[in-house]
């Protein structure tokens, strides 16, 4: 069940969205919400999907509590009879008792904190994975407004966080809570006048708890969201930083990282600051309170209207009562902290593609064929709402057909592909896949039937076997090989220590361009999808390697639909036709040589390049 199922309806009403990302830069100091503990109920259906572990660490947790609370009456007995000559043998016995009592109490303190720790660790494990199998599900406009490093944030941070809380924070809260009631309802059972005293010092000292813990929750969630910028900065600069190195701009990147770190530390030392007070002033309270209660009974035991040892057995429930209570008081700011985490991932679990599953997704035709369709199309990207990127844009593809893309830069093809692949949805208008709206199929379905070989290749940390597979994770050794083959990766692999096993680093900072260009096309061929994407997929490579690569690109068009974007129209004079765009429109249609015959966007185009070309 997912997390914000289980939020409350008013948790829900305080995320703020903002164009599908997520709140990432609240007002200073967290004043534009207020936060409180009600998030942490989210935790509840994780802790019911173990409730029998959560069952067993809170019978030890009572075991624990109620050994605890045996200890005074044991104390009262000796007191009162172990010091009489008359019953002198009380004292061995009820030392055996309380020495069966810590037993029982450290057995039961041990499994409470085994339990509780791995449910903490096992609830965190299943909310990081949750968290992430939700983040692949959001779309372009999220990702478009979202820094990364925020988002690793929340899922590293934040739930370390959670993590604390659930484990030890909420395991001593609880316990504490279960000894002060205890030992409350004891204190009364032992003497009521003296419990009396403590019915006006009770309501205090939680009404300060209470209202400094507001204080903690808003400065742990502004600490929070000021770390999560500094994260977000250091996961850009750390990914660009050969770039940052080029430009000679480190001391600028390391300034403008310390300042966020020292924005980060002032939030959290307001955090610890109010902590600390919380705690001081909470113990200050909760002790004073037990001497007034110890001078009060000192006075009725000299009087003799109460007995040592009952005096003993209260103010040993007195202390237990404002241990927990002063306990209480160091966790709550912990317990104050996950919840502004758990509101904080509660906000990513909120947030819904606006490129969804239909309710009732249509098949798409099968066998495929690989027609496309735009009909009327119109569109703006989520971020820039009054720039349109297309305006009516309608054109054709027949199965098989090779058809090129051209223009100069921002005329929208690349938005095209965007739309293709269902990372955003046409404001006006339809995008259609063998007649089918897209719009109204299963997003995965759509991009199953699509291979694309983007200008920026995105290569993962793993070995080239791995990255080639990412185009069919269930493909076979011998066919993952066979695409780097055709998509002459070949070449430079049998040169590598390892082969196909080579490990490429971080964004494959191992390999040229060309390379990475070239394991992307490979993955392309992998896929077998009928209808292939290529944006610039030859613009990183030398006259050599392209001349390969197009033959192997040549063979891997056979009976596919293809769509090509170029600038350079060497590589476009092949298409069976060639579409124009320019301002978000389709302006010409036709091949090189009805194109150049009409002199005009792409003659003028063509006349530029070829004519350098020519010149030089």
């Amino acid at each position: 069940m997912p997390v914000t199922q289980a939020a409350s309806t008013e948790a829900n009403k305080s995320v703020a969205h903002q164009g599908g990302a997520p709140t990432a830069n609240p007002s200073p100091g967290g004043a534009s919400r207020r936060p409180r503990l009600g998030p942490l109920m989210a935790l509840w259906p994780h802790l019911k999907r173990y409730r029998g572990r959560t069952c067993a660490a809170l019978t030890a947790l009572l075991a624990a509590a109620l050994a605890t609370l045996v200890v005074p009456v044991a104390v009262r007995r000796m007191i009162d009879l172990g010091f009489d000559a008359n019953h002198a043998g009380f004292v061995n016995s009820y030392f055996g008792v309380m020495i069966g009592v810590v037993g029982v109490l450290a057995v039961a303190s041990a499994a409470r904190y085994f339990l509780v720790m791995t449910l903490g660790e096992r609830i965190v494990a299943d909310l990081r994975s949750q968290v992430f199998a939700h983040l692949l599900t959001l779309d372009g406009g999220f990702y478009d407004q979202a820094k990364s490093g925020e988002l690793i944030s929340r899922l590293t941070a934040d739930t370390t966080q959670i993590k604390s809380a659930v484990g030890a924070s909420a395991s001593i809260a609880l316990r504490n809570l279960v000894l002060f009631f205890g030992a409350a309802v004891m204190m009364v059972v032992t003497s009521p006048w003296l419990s009396a005293i403590l019915l006006f010092a009770i309501p205090v000292i939680v009404a300060v708890l209470l209202g400094a813990g507001r204080g903690v929750r808003k400065r742990s969630r502004a600490a929070q969201d000021m770390l999560a910028q500094a994260s977000a900065y250091a996961a850009e600069a750390i990914g660009a930083v050969r770039s940052l190195q080029a430009n000679t701009a480190e001391p600028a990147a390391d300034a403008r990282f310390s300042g966020e770190v020292e924005h980060a530390f002032s939030a959290a030392t307001q955090a610890i600051r109010a902590r600390s007070l919380l705690t001081g002033v909470g113990i200050f309270l909760v002790f004073a309170s037990v001497v007034g209660i110890l001078w009060a009974g000192a006075n009725a035991v000299l009087a003799g209207t109460m007995s040592a040892g009952t005096l003993g057995q209260f103010v040993l429930y007195a202390v237990l009562a404002a241990s927990g209570l002063g306990q209480l008081g160091e966790v709550w700011g912990e317990i104050s902290q996950a919840a502004g985490a758990t509101e904080r991932i509660a906000e990513l679990l909120d947030e819904q593609p606006q490129v969804a599953e239909p309710a009732h997704p249509i098949a798409l035709s099968e066998p495929p064929q690989g027609a496309v369709r735009f009909n009327d199309v119109g569109f703006a990207y989520p971020g820039r709402p009054d720039l349109p990127a297309l305006r009516g844009v309608s054109f054709e593809v027949r199965p098989g057909e090779r058809v090129a893309i051209v223009g100069p830069s921002g005329a929208g093809k690349s938005t095209l592909f965007q739309l293709l692949l269902r990372f955003y949805d046409p404001v006006s208008g339809s995008v259609e896949i063998d007649g089918v709206d897209i719009a109204r199929a299963s997003p995965r379905a759509v991009r199953a039937r699509l291979a694309l070989v983007p200008q920026d290749v995105a290569i993962f940390a793993a070995s080239i076997r791995e990255n080639i597979r990412l185009g069919r994770p269930d493909a076979t050794d011998e066919e993952v090989e066979e695409a780097g083959r055709l998509a002459r990766a070949d070449e430079f692999v049998a040169r590598l220590p390892e082969g196909w096993e080579t490990s490429v680093g971080e964004r494959g900072i191992t390999l040229s361009g060309g390379q990475r260009q070239r394991l992307a096309i490979a993955r392309a061929i992998l896929r077998r999808a009928p209808i292939l994407l290529l944006d610039e997929a030859t613009s990183a490579l030398d006259a050599e390697s392209e001349t390969l690569v197009q033959q192997a690109l040549d063979r891997s068009m056979q009976g596919r639909t293809t769509l090509v974007i170029a600038h350079r129209l060497a590589t476009v004079l092949s298409a069976d036709r060639i579409l124009v765009m320019d301002g978000g429109h389709v302006v010409e249609e036709g091949t090189h040589a009805s194109l150049v015959a009409q002199g005009g966007l792409y003659a003028r185009l063509a006349a530029l390049q070829f004519g350098e070309t020519n010149g030089g």
